[in-house]
């Protein structure tokens, strides 16, 4: 069973930084497309950033000069560096990977419980 557990959220001061974590765990043959997406209350949850085994990186553009996403695959971690953060940033994360637990087993996409960035003065 494949597992992803977030850490780094809570309350920081617009202008401020916040560094997420997503490490999964369990059987995992291959992770492939890690990222971030968020939710905020009343609306739609949206990509924010994605990085590929290759290292090809995505951004959405409201995040673009302030976010950084980066991994360490010898961890089956992915980290969200949030600069210059904005109360429009306030939502729910979620990490997201798409992993083969074994070559036998088609990819799957998984999810972590999300965690909570609140971006207020």
């Amino acid at each position: 069973q494949v597992q992803l557990v977030e850490s780094g959220g809570g309350l920081v001061q617009p202008g401020g930084s916040l560094r997420l974590s997503c490490a999964a765990s369990g059987i995992i043959r291959i992770i492939y497309n890690m990222g971030w997406y968020r939710q905020a209350p009343g609306k739609q949850r949206e990509l924010v950033a994605q990085i590929d085994s290759g290292g090809t990186i995505y951004y959405q553009d409201s995040v673009k000069g302030r976010f950084a996403i980066s991994r360490d695959n010898a961890k089956n971690t992915v980290y969200l560096q949030m600069n210059s953060v904005k109360p429009e940033d306030t939502a729910v994360y979620y990490c997201n990977a798409e992993i083969r637990a074994s070559l036998v087993q088609p990819n799957r996409d998984y999810w972590g419980q999300g965690t909570q960035v609140t971006v207020s003065s």
